[in-house]
């Protein structure tokens, strides 16, 4: 529980700090990197891990991916510059990739089938509570200490759970002979990759047709055209391509997939809306972000209850329309400029996911048998991180590319000396940097960011229309049993 704990609170407290992060270091262009990085790794490394820890036992393989972690974590909290920090992030999301799916292993080799559902209901809360502390803590930790306590807060949470699995996990490894699909996880990390650089520097630093963005648009085609080939063929691929023939199992994966990007979007931009365009403290905007985590469980909650009675497709209708009702809000924040209204948006997003996540989880299972139930979740759960990754890097990219054309339209405008460059929201976050434009200035600069996060949060909505067609886009006919015997 530590250790999930730790990696589960990276994902929002990092969020609340990078304002101060950006004026710390700048690199305004590269924010959602940080973002990037750290999802890229952890879900190309998650397949890997869950094999190795068959094979060599969860013990070591456990203890690996905590050391890997904490040391990107250390070197988060010791970045002198953005792209240090990015390189770190790497790091630490190559550990992260262990942790979660081990220590759910972990359980279910400790209990019995009647304890597990007990156990995995205070799993399921760590995500809960490290969701609603994550904000504030990170608001705490800019306010009071430094942004590097966000990383460094890691490493005692760390080393607790890494002695407590060496001291008291006992194992009898029974090494199992598995084909770890190498290829295959290579041939994601490529395209993926590939995909997330063209959409963060194009249009920003690259045009659209220069030859940069041409030949890794060549790199996606073919590393994409490789993978598919690659998981055909494969012994134990990393996905499973036969499970997209199911069409319930292939409208919820793709569905899952925008719902990633859209709570990453809201996660990795809403904190940085709320101290920059609302001019409110870290710690308000921790707690606007932390209203998901408030609807979410009281929706997945009342979902577990109402698929039984009104039926899957049903319950993820409320999720679809909570997600459009979140996205508006989103979509009006230029007209309601208030935290709370924020809040709403971020209550309702939550809310959304909540209904929709677990309707999905729970009608895949349904819908496969026993052999194929564990796949089919991870293949869900996966599509989800590959959406978060995805998702942070393309409205990035928006929020680049808008900034800069409206820093260049502004450059032409009398009495306004402020660069085309996106360095002045470096400046602006700084409070000795921001003393060096003056009011005029920096109104002007606000509203370049307000603009530009507007533009974002329109593609949030984009995504949540998406999600809702899909969602209602669902098999209309109830699983007449549980194929768990089968």
């Amino acid at each position: 529980m530590l250790g999930m704990f730790m990696a589960a609170v990276e994902a929002t407290i990092v969020a609340t700090a990078m304002p101060s992060i950006v004026s710390d270091l700048g690199g305004f262009s590269l924010f959602s990197w940080v973002f990037s990085s750290y999802l890229l790794m952890q879900v190309v490394m998650i397949p890997i891990y869950g094999k190795l820890s068959d094979m060599y036992g969860r013990k070591v393989i456990f203890t690996i991916g905590i050391t890997i972690f904490l040391f990107g974590s250390f070197l988060c909290g010791l970045s002198a510059s953005i792209e240090f920090l990015i390189l770190s992030r790497f790091i630490q999301g190559i550990g992260a990739g262990a942790v979660q799916p081990i220590a759910t292993t972990i359980v279910g080799d400790i209990y019995t089938k009647e304890e597990r559902a007990k156990i995995q209901g205070y799993l399921a809360s760590v995500w809960g509570i490290s969701s609603v502390l994550g904000p504030v803590l990170g608001g705490l930790f800019v306010a009071f200490v430094h942004w590097k306590w966000v990383f460094w807060v890691n490493i005692p949470f760390g080393i607790l759970a890494m002695l407590g699995v060496i001291i008291y996990l006992q194992e009898d490894v029974e090494k199992e002979k598995k084909k770890i699909d190498y290829l295959g996880s290579g041939l994601l990390l490529i395209s993926v990759s590939a995909l997330m650089v063209i959409l963060i520097q194009g249009g920003v630093y690259w045009s659209w047709s220069s030859p940069q963005i041409i030949s890794l648009g060549f790199i996606v085609i073919m590393a994409v055209s490789l993978f598919i080939w690659q998981e055909k063929r494969a012994e134990d691929p990393v996905m499973s391509l036969s499970l997209w023939q199911h069409r319930l199992i292939a409208l919820a994966n793709v569905a899952s997939l925008t719902l990633g990007a859209m709570l990453i979007g809201v996660s990795s931009f809403l904190p940085t809306y709320v101290q920059i365009v609302l001019d409110q403290p870290a710690i308000i905007a921790g707690f606007t972000l932390t209203m998901v985590s408030v609807g979410w469980p009281i929706s997945s909650t009342l979902a577990g209850r109402w698929i039984i009675s009104l039926g899957s497709r049903k319950t993820a209708m409320f999720g679809g329309i909570s997600l459009l009702i979140g996205a508006t809000i989103f979509l009006t924040l230029s007209i309601v400029q208030h935290p709370v209204w924020a809040g709403a948006g971020s209550f309702f997003l939550g809310a959304g996911m909540g209904f929709s996540t677990t309707t999905f989880i729970v009608s895949i299972q349904s819908s496969v048998s026993w052999r194929l139930r564990g796949v089919a979740t991870a293949s869900n759960m996966f599509m989800r991180l590959l959406g978060s990754a995805l998702g942070v890097a393309m409205l990035g990219g928006i929020l680049n590319s808008r900034m800069k054309q409206y820093l260049e339209n502004m450059d032409h405008e009398e009495g306004l000396h402020i660069e085309p460059s996106l360095d002045v929201v470096n400046m602006l976050l700084d409070p000795i940097g921001r003393e060096q434009f003056t009011d005029m200035e920096r109104i002007v600069i606000q509203e370049g960011v307000t603009q530009s996060l507007n533009s974002v949060y329109i593609g949030v909505f984009i995504l949540a229309v998406i999600s809702f067609i899909l969602i209602y886009s669902l098999p209309k006919t109830e699983p007449e049993q549980d194929k768990e015997r089968e």
